[in-house]
């Protein structure tokens, strides 16, 4: 969800273990030669969509990275089976209210520019949710732990899982 924390996190995981960060959102961006604010207003969201998943696809089949997914990239199946196929996906969770709190002063976001953006999220949320659920290999409840503390949780996810070597 918009506000969980997927590039802060992201980038901090990326350094703990040793790979690179990409922000698929920032590639994308690389990709249009503009923002997505603007692609999205000029030629709608499917036409976004498409690029969205073009990007994903190139960077899951890309060297081992840490990749932080735009939050609406999870309404395709495609970008959910090939996000689950190609690496291993750790949803990021937090209710509908954490978030509010998070971006209540966020103008950036185009699909909270509305009259009641907590009834937004809780929409996006109940819609998204599943779909999240579905790409998932792990879920890490964010609710108020710090970032170092969220990337320790994660690693240790990934530990357990056999994913990543046990710390001595």
């Amino acid at each position: 969800m918009p506000g969980s924390g997927k590039t802060t996190v992201g980038r901090q995981l990326g350094r703990r273990l040793r790979l690179p960060f990409f922000d698929s959102d920032h590639a994308i961006e690389e990709r249009l030669g503009c923002s997505i604010r603007d692609y999205f207003a000029q030629q709608g969201e499917d036409a976004f969509r498409d690029v969205e998943q073009e990007v994903l696809a190139e960077l899951a089949a890309g060297p081992a990275c840490v990749l932080a997914t735009g939050g609406g990239s999870v309404l395709r199946a495609a970008n959910r089976e090939v996000l689950r196929e190609q690496g291993h996906v750790v949803y990021l969770r937090s209710s509908p209210e954490d978030l509010y709190r998070r971006l209540r002063h966020d103008t950036q976001r185009p699909l909270l520019q509305v009259d009641d953006p907590l009834d937004r999220l809780r929409t996006l949320h109940a819609q998204r949710d599943p779909f999240y659920r579905e790409a998932a290999h792990f879920t890490v409840e964010t609710g108020r732990p710090s970032v170092p503390t969220l990337v320790n949780m994660i690693a240790m996810q990934l530990e357990l899982a056999g994913v990543l070597p046990t710390r001595p």
